[in-house]
């Protein structure tokens, strides 16, 4: 490699001055993931976006993460990033903060940091490196490089090749800029020693369950002092969504318990038929519920029109288990038409 095609110190912000310290995020409510709409040439279909998006913010989110793993970040070029940023940000319109997705190969990552702040964003979802998983070191290294190009705050995402040791997330919690740390690996005993380990820091790090349909495991995660989590769900179906939060923070078990054995358990099976189901689930269920999302990119794949069919029936079971036990007067006791069974006719 020639010295003019060397990455330099501004590349990939190694040797700066480390950021002003960001400024601190409270989240309020369930963590909403929006999906990213595609439209009929394969591009982003801004409109509907903002409409997925705004659509849902009656239904009380504490946050929205757009161009995350909910939003197919895998999927997304850089510029496309940004312009889902934009588009969820002048949606939102500041009611609750918005944190963008950034990550994969260090450039890409330090693109996304850089074009999520022009975009107005407020924070970081810092998803893992691409493809190679380095030392504790290198992990540490990767992010205090992409704390140096932006002043958000960020939120580490601990999965696939970041795995954040205890170590890790003492060293990181040093950094003012680093706020909180989302789980995804479903370890309880690890994330236990994480927990444990930045609060001998005396930092109040925010911690988030993020497996897929983090509902069914957050009695665990809360357990062990995680006490957020992301929900997928409430991008699909948030009058039952908010009603899970709901009871979750009131710790009205019967009523949790009764959600999660009624509509997230069947809603995990069918999840776990096929890779990729996370998300293919959630954009099927908003087609059914009326809202062209279109389909996921490659390589995920969309249901079937039998796995559609079962979806609809849950989302009716869902929406009437949510009329059912919603309270009088609330964001969730808003009418909601029957979900349109899937057919060969039914828009992917």
């Amino acid at each position: 490699m020639s010295d003019a095609d060397a990455p330099t110190t501004a590349d990939t912000g190694a040797g700066t001055t480390p950021a002003a310290p960001a400024p601190a995020l409270a989240f309020d409510g369930v963590l909403f993931f929006p999906v990213t709409p595609f439209g009929p040439d394969g591009g982003i279909d801004h409109g509907m976006l903002a409409e997925h998006v705004a659509s849902r913010l009656p239904f009380g989110p504490g946050a929205v993460f757009p161009a995350c793993g909910t939003g197919e970040f895998h999927a997304l070029g850089a510029r496309e990033v940004e312009d889902v940023v934009r588009t969820t940000v002048a949606a939102v319109a500041g009611r609750v903060p918005v944190l963008s997705g950034a990550g994969g190969p260090l450039g890409h990552a330090i693109d996304n940091a850089r074009s999520a702040e022009a975009a107005g964003a407020d924070g970081l979802l810092l998803l893992p490196p691409y493809l190679v998983s380095g030392t504790t070191e290198g992990l540490v290294a990767y992010v205090e490089a992409v704390l140096a190009a932006t002043s958000l705050p960020v939120v580490l995402y601990h999965r696939g090749t970041a795995r954040y040791t205890p170590d890790a997330v003492r060293r990181l919690a040093a950094h003012p800029q680093v706020i909180g740390f989302k789980d995804g690996t479903g370890d309880i005993g690890a994330t236990q020693e994480i927990v444990l380990a930045a609060r001998a820091t005396g930092r109040e790090l925010q911690f988030f369950n993020g497996l897929l349909t983090a509902e069914l495991t957050q009695g665990a995660f809360r357990g062990i002092g995680v006490p957020l989590y992301s929900s997928a769900a409430f991008a699909m179906i948030p009058e039952l969504a908010a009603l899970h939060y709901a009871a979750y923070t009131a710790g009205d078990e019967e009523t949790r318990l009764r959600l999660l054995e009624e509509f997230y358990v069947p809603l995990v099976r069918l999840r776990d038929e096929t890779p990729g189901f996370g998300v293919s689930l959630i954009k099927a269920g908003l087609r059914l519920r009326g809202l062209a999302v279109g389909s996921v990119r490659p390589p995920l794949v969309d249901p079937t029109a039998e796995q559609e069919a079962r979806l609809a029936a849950l989302l009716d079971a869902g929406l009437a288990l949510a009329a059912e036990l919603a309270p009088a007067g609330g964001a969730t006791t808003a009418a909601a038409a029957p979900v349109a069974t899937a057919s060969a006719d039914t828009p992917r």
